[in-house]
């Protein structure tokens, strides 16, 4: 039996099949980072784009899935404002209410309700780099090598960008576990 297809041997020849196992996990990652608005967007005009360069994909440097995030954070770079802006919402959003079926849920959703807020404020506060290599490795999946990859810079750059903005992620959320009840 042969070995299966790799997105690398599917982008020449048939890139609709490179879109059919891609296309969710791009618009997710797009969606998480700009809201459902934006997302559909961006996830067409990475594969796109992608299609349009598809010639210049060199087999060798592996999957096709780095490239593609890199392209998809490329051109969510172009929108940080509004990225900016649904972090500033989330964080000084209101916890949802809860009504009264569901009263012995209130103390959890406060409880995310907190972590969300500090976190949403942290990721805010986060440069576009160090955000782009956080968010590609803790929603996107990719590895730390993967996201060097799809941003197109050296592995030790991933490292301490990653290495950044986990520092302010672990600070917000001791933050938010030193505040009172």
């Amino acid at each position: 039996m042969a070995p299966p297809e790799t997105d690398a041997d599917l982008i020449q020849d048939r890139f609709a099949e490179v879109f059919d196992r891609h296309y969710e996990h791009i618009y997710a990652y797009a969606a998480r980072r700009l809201g459902p608005d934006l997302a559909e967007d961006v996830a067409s005009e990475t594969f796109l784009v992608a299609y349009d360069r598809r010639a210049g994909f060199d087999p060798a440097r592996g999957e096709v899935r780095p490239w593609l995030y890199g392209i998809a954070s490329n051109l969510i770079m172009r929108h940080s404002r509004a990225e900016a802006r649904r972090y500033k919402a989330l964080a000084r959003s209101a916890e949802p209410d809860a009504g009264p079926d569901e009263a012995e849920l209130v103390p959890g959703r406060v409880d995310a309700g907190g972590v969300r807020h500090r976190l949403a404020a942290a990721l805010n506060r986060l440069s576009l780099a160090d955000r782009d290599v956080l968010l590609l490795v803790a929603w996107a999946g990719l590895t730390q090598q993967e996201a060097a990859v799809a941003l197109g810079i050296p592995p030790g750059t991933a490292r301490s960008r990653l290495h950044r903005a986990r520092q302010e992620m672990r600070k917000a959320l001791e933050t938010d576990a030193e505040e009172p009840s």
